[in-house]
This record gives C-alpha cells, structure tokens and sequence, in this order.
C-alpha cells in the first residue's frame, strides 16, 4: 500500500479495535477551519479534533515549528532533557500559578501524574489515612483505569475488574454536599472548573471559591482538570484565571500542541519535591518534537488579539445559534464559555443530540455531542467569521432535516 492511495472507511472495521464508530467519510487535509475527505467534499470544522486544534489545521507557525525541529532532534529519552521542553515549561510557569511543570502525552496522563502527586504528598505528609479523592458526577478525567474511576461517569468505567479505591463522587455545583463529606482524610478534590463530556456545565456563582475554602480548611488539595478548557478556550490562558481560584495542580493537555500529542501537569515547587526521581516517569514526555510545536502554539494563542478574539468569536457563535432557534425551537439555553460553548436541547428534543451530529455531517459541518442531549462546539479560536456564518447555515439545513424527519 502505497502513503497516498485511498482507503475505504470499511478497512477500519477490518483492522482497527472497535473502540470508536467512526464517520463515513476519510479526512484527507485541513487547512484553517475546513477540511476535505479523499472525495473532495469539503466540511467546515467546528469540533477541532475536540478541543484540541486551537489554530485550526496546518497553521503556519506550526507547520514552521514541526518542520525545524524536524531536522534537529525528534526524541531523547529522559536520561537528557532538552531546550524546546525547557523553554516551554518557563513559558508555561509564566503564564499560570505553577512552579514546575512535567509533561505526558495526553490529559489522561497528565490527570494520573496529578491525582498520584496528590498521593503521594498525602502519604509523605500527613500519613497512609489521608487517601481520598473527592470528584464529581458527570466529570471526565481520562481513560486510563484510575483517571476514568476517578470520573463521575461509570459507563465509562464499569465493566472492567475492581476499581481503584477511595474515591468519592459528588454533585457538581453543590457546595453544601462537598461540606458535609469533605474531611481531614480527603487528600485531594478533583475537578473541572467547567465540565466539558458531562453537559457544559459552568460552575454557578462562589462554587470555585468555595472548593476553594474547603480544601484549605480540611488541608486537601484542589486539582484543576484544565485538559479541555485551557490554552485560551474560554478567553483566557486558562478558566481558573477568570475566578479568582488558583488550584495546587493543573492538568493540560488538548490544545497545548494545537493537534501534536502533548500534555503536562502543572504545580507548585513544595508539592513537585515529592515527586523524587523515579517515582513517576513517561517516554515520550518532553519529546522535543512535540514542545517545540506546543512552545509555537503558546507563544500564539498568548497573543491579546487571540485571546480577544475567542470572546468576540463566542458571541458570534450566540448570535448564530440563537437565529437557528428562533426558526426551530429546539435549544432550552446555550453554556459554556469562550469557544468551549453547548447547545443543550429542550425536553422535547431529548435524546437527539446525535442525530444533529450525524446530519450536519450530511451537510459538510463538524460539530460534537456532550451526553445524549447537548450539541458541543469546540472550534479553533482564530476560526474566522465568514467560516462560522458558513458553518450555521449549514448546522440551519441539518436542524431543518432533523425537525422534518
């Protein structure tokens, strides 16, 4: 089989583990908010790889970063480090709370690094009793074992053996229930400052801040699950910084390499001390590859107009969505933040959620789903207005077909 020969969606039943139900058609290339299949047919994109394509496909710095760094050093092991990895995480402690920086390949892996330091903190510090790990129903924290248990979603969990323990889930936005069960034995509350997979769903007034008041009164630690709404998202460089609320570790992932595999935990000096050399470790971690792409990406989406620009964006995204459903009236209310936004259906349209997905990809559109009942839209953040005009005449004609079927 030669690079460029065209394969049919079939093969992938033949060959692939059928984790995923993939489209039917193949992407072939992208460039900005647009993508072709091998036939030609042109898609606007406002899924962006889930939240992850924050520049859109084949972004010049981007292109410009792979391809030098590309004939200098592609791996290391960690035996070395190296400059692009260095200087990212400078970057990285610039522009948030943390001290100390450890890279993964993923936001799972970042969230295991995070809940194990917590671990480990707790053991070292206070003793083997302080072990639990406080979460929340409808959260989402990854797919390795510990970080799906560690997610308020057993669908996602379940079916595979005894589960990691001492782990509690909780309400989200119910501070009075976080109250009455946080204790000295908590060693560490995980969670999203605004749930992506389980709804969009915003924390409601004082809620961080409350965590926030908890964890430091029965001296846990608060754990920020950044993986989807950081890297300029919802129009900062990260949402705990529009709350005032700064946690003790930060997990990123997703947009950070703008589509190269990348993630990192993020914390402070004091906790990163407990992570001693050999406690935890990852191969590709700080491949110099992939920091010098996500170093270009950071240095970009930083930029003020950027960031500007997801707020001006979102309400272009408003605008558009609340058109369609003066026409259809489909939608009880849209949430979210930024680019990270959810048209959540109204009680007669519950349960079709998918089927808007599958017909906007009829109509050359990307868009995703959180849950059975909520239409996600994650773009990139530099996605101009006359591809997102495009895009909602498009999501227009697949609501219309859904609404007349």
């Amino acid at each position: 089989m030669t690079m460029d020969k065209k394969v049919e969606r079939k093969l992938f039943d033949e060959v692939m583990v059928p984790c995923y139900n993939p489209m039917p058609m193949i992407p072939d290339h992208g460039k900005g908010s647009r993508i072709w299949d091998q036939e030609g047919q042109e898609y606007v994109d406002f899924a962006g790889g889930i939240a992850v394509s924050c520049l859109g496909h084949c972004h010049p710095v981007m292109v410009d970063a792979l391809t030098e760094q590309a004939q200098k050093l592609w791996h290391l092991s960690n035996v070395m480090t190296n400059a692009p990895a260095l200087r990212l995480a400078k970057r990285l402690t610039e522009l948030s709370f943390a001290d100390r920086v450890f890279y993964a390949n993923s936001g799972a892996e970042a969230n295991e690094a995070a809940l194990k330091l917590a671990r480990r903190w707790a053991k070292e510090e206070h003793g083997e009793h302080k072990s639990e790990i406080i979460a929340f129903s409808k959260g989402f924290h990854g797919r390795t074992f510990f970080t799906v248990t560690v997610g308020g979603q057993p669908a996602y969990s379940d079916g595979f053996g005894p589960k990691p323990g001492d782990i509690t889930h909780l309400p989200y936005n119910d501070l009075a229930a976080l109250a009455d069960h946080i204790s000295d034995r908590t060693c560490a509350v995980m969670m999203e400052p605004l749930q992506g997979e389980g709804g969009i769903i915003p924390p409601e007034p004082g809620f961080l801040e409350g965590v926030r008041e908890l964890c430091d009164k029965h001296n846990a630690l608060l754990i920020f699950d950044e993986v989807q709404t950081g890297n300029g998202r919802t129009g900062t460089f990260y949402a705990y910084q529009q709350s005032g609320v700064a946690p003790d570790i930060l997990a990123t992932a997703k947009s950070l390499g703008g589509g190269i595999p990348i993630g990192a935990m993020l914390t402070t000096e004091a906790l990163a001390a407990h992570m001693k050399p050999g406690t935890h470790g990852s191969t590709y971690g700080g491949n110099p590859l992939a920091c010098a792409v996500a170093e270009a990406v950071v240095e970009e989406v930083t930029k003020p107009e950027v960031l500007d620009g997801v707020i001006e964006r979102e309400q272009w995204f408003r605008d558009g969505l609340e058109a369609i459903n003066d026409k259809y009236g489909i939608f009880s209310e849209v949430r979210g933040k930024g680019l990270l936004l959810g048209a959540a259906l109204n009680k007669a349209w519950e349960g079709r959620a998918r089927d808007i997905l599958v017909a906007a990809g009829e109509e050359g559109l990307l868009v995703l789903v959180a849950g059975p009942n909520v239409v996600r839209f994650t773009p990139s953040l530099v996605i101009t207005k006359a591809d997102i005009e495009e895009g909602m005449a498009r999501l227009d004609r697949a609501i219309a077909k859904v609404v007349a079927a």
